[in-house]
């Protein structure tokens, strides 16, 4: 935002490029969680580019983004986040743009120091180097803390108007939202992608363990956003609906999966993920009586419906509140 508003105040076209890789925290579990309710439901990116006045062009680039995540060339960083080679596969993305639509140089908000990975004075020639944009990438939050990029000698941009931001801190992005008029923005820290969360990690992980391989699709990888993700068995997971937003949320996987619920339809909904025996539903059955508001009866009536099959009740006991390992929860 910050780096778009220096360009824009020097007269220059801006247009933005939003990418998306399915592991994006905005506008997804802000939306559909109920608590969060809230919050302003929208894109942080078409939100920004409206309150700059420019265009913006979203991306699907879920297939393409495969390879960074499962085949990092520079490896993860603390989880699974292959933030080195995300980078330069979104500026190589937007390099491609350019090239395609006649525009002069990329801009990004990049500031040396800021990021341990990416961001780093040895990391950010990487970046440019192997996203094939060389010095037509301009980092104008940090410029004067390296070496003159073509916009810049070309005069294309006027260098003494860049900045010379570095480190971790915030504090003077947050001093020139101010001086630029910029009073809301979203979270200037962290919390964009979820590769870099420890437990979407860690599911991520038990994913492909459980099938035998590192892959995914589309809907995998949403799916890991939402619920409480409980394997009692090797072979199979329930993803359960913590509250309403998650559930009708799941509602749109019930053709693709198993379900179950309490009867009268209070309660979370559960997908199985897996291949199940009528023993393994009666467990699951069980489990998702635990967390519904019958919990406290003998017996609880479960709808098991199974794609392309008719709905069937399981009158089963709830487990007891102990009754739920912590090693089951992923």
């Amino acid at each position: 935002m910050l780096a778009a508003k220096l360009m824009l105040d020097q007269g220059i076209e801006v247009e933005g490029l939003n990418f998306f890789t399915g592991f994006c925290v905005e506008g997804h579990t802000h939306a559909i969680r109920d608590r969060d309710r809230a919050r302003p439901r929208r894109n942080n990116a078409l939100w920004v580019a409206e309150r700059l006045g420019i265009k913006l062009h979203i991306v699907d680039v879920v297939d393409a983004y495969k390879q960074v995540v499962l085949n990092p060339r520079h490896g993860y960083g603390k989880h699974l986040n292959p933030c080195l080679d995300c980078k330069s596969f979104m500026v190589g993305r937007a390099y491609e743009w350019l090239c395609e639509h006649e525009f002069d140089f990329i801009v990004t908000g990049e500031v040396v120091g800021q990021r341990p990975k990416s961001q780093r004075r040895a990391t950010l020639p990487v970046v440019a180097r192997e996203s094939g944009a060389g010095d037509r990438l301009l980092r104008p939050l940090c410029a004067h803390h390296l070496e003159p990029t073509l916009p810049e000698r070309e005069g294309w941009v006027d260098r003494d108007r860049l900045l010379a931001f570095h480190g971790r801190s915030r504090k003077p992005q947050i001093a020139l939202a101010e001086e630029l008029g910029l009073d809301e923005y979203a979270q200037p820290a962290g919390g964009c992608c979820f590769l870099t969360n420890e437990h979407y990690a860690a599911k991520l992980r038990d994913l492909w363990a459980h099938r035998g391989q590192r892959d995914y699709e589309l809907d995998d990888i949403m799916l890991l956003k939402v619920g409480r993700h409980i394997r009692p068995r090797p072979g199979f997971k329930l993803v359960v609906g913590r509250e309403d937003g998650e559930n009708r949320f799941l509602q749109g996987y019930r053709r693709q999966f198993t379900s179950l619920q309490v009867s009268d339809g209070r309660g979370p909904l559960a997908l199985v993920d897996g291949v199940v025996t009528d023993d393994d539903l009666t467990l699951a059955a069980r489990v998702v009586a635990r967390f519904g508001p019958w919990r406290e009866a003998p017996r609880v009536p479960i709808e098991v419906a199974v794609p392309g099959q008719p709905a069937r009740v399981l009158e089963v006991e709830p487990l007891a509140a102990d009754g739920i390992p912590g090693e089951w929860y992923v």
